[in-house]
């Protein structure tokens, strides 16, 4: 495949990292011809998507499929205040291509899946995982083997910031590290446990120079190595991580071929209802409350008539609102419901055994059940 020329503007927009010997014209060429695939647009992808078009990169893909909240605003510096309820996606490349009109910006709006990261992964050369959930983390670290493509993977959690390279061809992957996931409810998310603003741009930015040094074949990546950040005393660690030569999926006698159930492998399977389900109670005003946990700007757009809205970053502080209903089904919706399944683990963990997520949200409810309703 021919390596793209550089124009003069490439020239001059790069001219900064072009003079760095690791680099030059040749590596600028490669980033150009890369095609990097951003997995989750919060905040590790934010900060991570901004400095791959920044560096010029050719391609960027995007995969995520939820909207703007407003508390994803202290660390998700990809949007803007007026991006609360507007999909991610859109608001991201409009964003990057103001940034860098040469990069192109490929959006898948989906939830990854076992059933379409193989066709999207193949799609690229590297991919970086910015996701902040075990079943999604173990479905990339699993297609990126299968797929033969490297992993770029962080974390973070409260003030401390993980990092690796994760490519079952020259070192460990995920699994090699974390053979099984915790038990659910052992590790709450940043919604519950939450999260220094200025960390995710840390490990972000960490993320964006490890795809790079890939994609240059420069420097040393993090492969077999588990770099650990603590903002509050400020200490770094990096620690060996060895391939496992019994590793199910990456080790000497592989027994994983093949994508799987990431929810049920996590212990996470969802209780769900659809929107035809929630349709039917309605009309038979079953005694249930419907919770929305979406934006208010997303609520005044389109909503579904007697849903109690309560946005999912206030959730664990507005708990005492919903003890009447401790004992009763809850059934939860989003946009398009992955923020309610956060909504979900959250309130049975806090002894709401009622509630359930509502598969699709409103967007599956505009739909399927009332067109009248707005998309968005």
């Amino acid at each position: 495949m021919p390596t793209p020329d550089l124009s003069p503007e490439d020239l001059c927009r790069y001219s900064r990292q072009i003079v760095l010997p690791e680099l030059g014209f040749e590596g600028q060429k490669k980033l150009k011809a890369a095609r990097v695939l951003v997995v989750g647009m919060g905040g590790l992808g934010a900060p991570l998507s901004l400095y791959l078009t920044a560096a010029g990169i050719g391609t960027l893909g995007l995969v995520d499929h939820d909207a703007v909240e407003l508390a994803n605003l202290h660390r998700q510096i990809l949007y803007a205040n007026e991006s609360v309820g507007r999909s991610k996606l859109t608001e991201a490349e409009t964003r990057l291509k103001a940034l860098n009109p040469g990069v192109k910006i490929i959006r898948h709006e989906e939830r990854l899946t076992s059933r379409n990261a193989l066709n999207i992964i193949n799609g690229y050369d590297v991919v970086a995982d910015g996701t902040d959930n075990f079943p999604t983390r173990y479905l990339i670290n699993d297609a990126c083997v299968l797929a033969g493509k490297p992993n770029v993977h962080a974390a973070v959690f409260r003030f401390e910031g993980r990092l690796s390279v994760f490519d079952g061809r020259k070192g460990p992957c995920y699994r090699c590290l974390f053979p099984q996931p915790p038990v659910p409810g052992t590790v709450p998310d940043c919604a519950a446990g939450g999260v220094l603003g200025a960390l995710p741009g840390v490990m972000g930015s960490l993320q964006a120079v490890e795809v790079v040094k890939l994609i240059l074949g420069a420097g040393v990546p993090a492969i077999g190595k588990l770099v650990v950040f603590d903002a509050l005393s400020m200490e770094w660690q990096t620690i060996s991580i060895r391939k496992d030569p019994r590793c199910p999926l990456c080790g000497a006698k592989p027994t994983i071929r093949e994508l799987a159930d990431y929810e049920a492998f996590c212990g996470d399977v969802m209780p769900e209802a659809s929107v035809e389900e929630l349709k039917a109670k309605l009309n038979r005003k079953d005694d249930f409350l419907l919770l929305d946990v979406r934006e208010p700007a997303e609520h005044a757009l389109a909503n579904i008539p007697g849903a109690m809205l309560i946005p999912l970053g206030e959730l664990p502080k507005r708990l005492q609102e919903l003890e009447p209903y401790r004992s009763q089904p809850i059934l939860v919706h989003c946009r398009t419901g992955n923020r309610s399944a956060t909504a979900v683990r959250l309130l049975r963990e806090q002894g709401f055994p009622g509630a359930v997520n509502v598969a699709g949200g409103i967007a599956a409810w505009s739909e399927r059940v009332d067109p009248s309703v707005q998309k968005y």
